[in-house]
């Protein structure tokens, strides 16, 4: 994602915490289209984001990749709220909103964009969805708010596995990959913090799902702005022209949709189907990266990636208890 959604599903890619979807807006105009074609819109569009990510860097920077597309999305979410009557947050709230802007946008936008550099949109595509694994880590190493279970601990085993079998750790990561692999890890990093604290920090205002993205991303843009304008300033953001017809196209792209009609698709989801439905859309997304890449953009595809996808979505299943591991029989049973 690199689709962060809205704040807090905590198992969806890039998507942050989100309240109960009592708190979600009752009916919209999207009410009339059935949940699970939304569904698979937003994840859809958010496996599209890398495809449209490599297409904005034939002609912009990591960083003015990850500024444009958080600018556009602050808009496209901006008249959202304006059409739909959505207030945005006030007061205390908008310094959470910043932390949680900068680890759901500000940084892993630009990491990924720098992955994408390096790596396949396919393998940036598929290291992103292993979010909901980075996570649930981070919830149990540094928040601490849960104690870990043993089918949590053998999801993280089985979906970190699965990283190895994508990257093809038995062969060694080439010496130009492996910045880029380092930085999509980190991307998916951030998102493993930002969604526990946004649990903590941001879920108990009771804000609806729609303000608290839209707050999040203006957050997002709003810290990128001096860092692009150093960029230009130090004469490292040289932007290449001419700018191509299909690079205009993906990065509108990637910041209207992918950071922002994606968001609102996400918002309805959860208010007719719940948030533990709506975070499903983990499956989706890597699916539509690898075919996006294979076709417009004609990326390889190696066996031990898709295979070693199935096992990163196997592991996010098993940990978020989707999938029931055998119990162990009691010994007067096995007796």
């Amino acid at each position: 994602m690199t689709g962060p959604g809205v704040p807090g599903q905590g198992a969806a890619p890039g998507q942050g915490a989100t309240p109960s979807a009592a708190s979600a807006p009752a009916r919209s105009g999207l009410a009339r289209i059935p949940w699970q074609a939304l569904l698979l819109a937003a994840g859809g569009i958010w496996g599209c984001s890398f495809l449209f990510m490599k297409l904005g860097l034939q002609s912009f920077t990591p960083i003015q990749v990850g500024f444009g597309r958080l600018a556009i999305g602050a808009a496209t979410l901006l008249v959202l709220c304006r059409v739909t009557g959505t207030r945005l947050p006030r007061g205390p709230i908008w310094r959470h909103l910043a932390v949680t802007g900068l680890l759901f946008g500000s940084i892993p936008f630009v990491l990924f964009a720098y992955g994408e550099t390096r790596v396949s949109s396919i393998l940036a595509g598929i290291i992103n969805a292993a979010t909901p694994l980075t996570t649930l880590a981070m919830t149990l190493v540094a928040f601490r708010e849960e104690r870990p279970t043993r089918i949590q601990i053998a999801g993280l085993l089985v979906g970190f596995s699965g990283i190895l079998v994508v990257l093809g750790a038995w062969n060694g990561i080439g010496g130009g990959e492996l910045p880029g692999v380092l930085a999509c890890v980190g991307a998916i990093a951030c998102y493993g913090i930002a969604y526990p604290y946004s649990r903590r920090h941001v879920v108990p205002a009771g804000l609806g799902p729609l303000a608290i993205a839209t707050g999040q991303v203006v957050m997002s843009a709003a810290l990128l702005v001096p860092v692009a304008a150093g960029e230009l300033l130090l004469g490292g953001g040289t932007i290449r022209f001419p700018i191509a017809t299909d690079t205009a196209i993906g990065m509108l792209a990637l910041g209207a949709l992918g950071s922002g009609v994606a968001y609102a698709l996400n918002t309805q989801v959860i208010a007719e189907a719940g948030a533990a439905v709506a975070s499903s859309v983990t499956y989706v997304t890597p699916f539509v990266a690898v075919v996006a890449g294979v076709l417009f953009l004609a990326e390889p595809v190696s066996a031990n990636e898709p295979a070693g996808a199935l096992v990163v979505l196997l592991g996010v299943a098993i940990a978020q208890g989707r999938v029931r591991l055998p119990r162990r029989a009691p010994a007067s049973a096995a007796t």
